[in-house]
């Protein structure tokens, strides 16, 4: 359909596993900047992204052309 817009925002939160304080503050802007890479290479757009030291938080605009699961596959794969 022509001239069709989609604008979808997600938010995810993911653990680490078992909920262990793994990330550290000296390493976690790297990590921040993978995140948000994989998400840009993949067609979204990051919108904001945090974490704590057991769990991160992304927030981002959805393309229509993946879904949501196949792109958090990645980003909690790699």
């Amino acid at each position: 359909m022509p001239n069709t817009y989609s604008q979808i925002h997600i938010q995810c939160v993911f653990a680490v596993k078992f909920r262990q304080s793994v990330i550290q503050a000296s390493w976690k802007d790297t990590l921040h900047k993978y995140i948000t890479g994989i998400v840009k290479t993949q067609g979204h757009k990051m919108i904001a992204i945090n974490s704590m030291p057991d769990h991160v938080h992304i927030f981002f605009g959805l393309r229509p052309n993946q879904s949501l699961s196949d792109l958090m596959r990645m980003i909690k794969s790699d």
